[in-house]
């Protein structure tokens, strides 16, 4: 898998995980352990993120 796919699916599932805290913090039932989970695991996908665009190599102009 190349840099840029890896990437791309990383992102996918930040944005799954935003999308799961958002709908989690606005349902009565769910809880605030539950909660600070999802936002752990976004954050170490955040981390993720940040790591694979360090190793990308620079655009270049052509």
């Amino acid at each position: 898998m190349s840099l840029q796919t890896h990437l791309a699916e990383l992102e996918r599932k930040h944005r799954q995980l935003e999308e799961a805290i958002a709908q989690a913090v606005a349902s009565p039932s769910s809880s605030d352990l539950g909660v600070a989970e999802l936002k752990r695991k976004k954050l170490l996908l955040k981390d993720e993120i940040e790591r694979v665009r360090l190793t990308m190599p620079a655009p270049t102009l052509h």
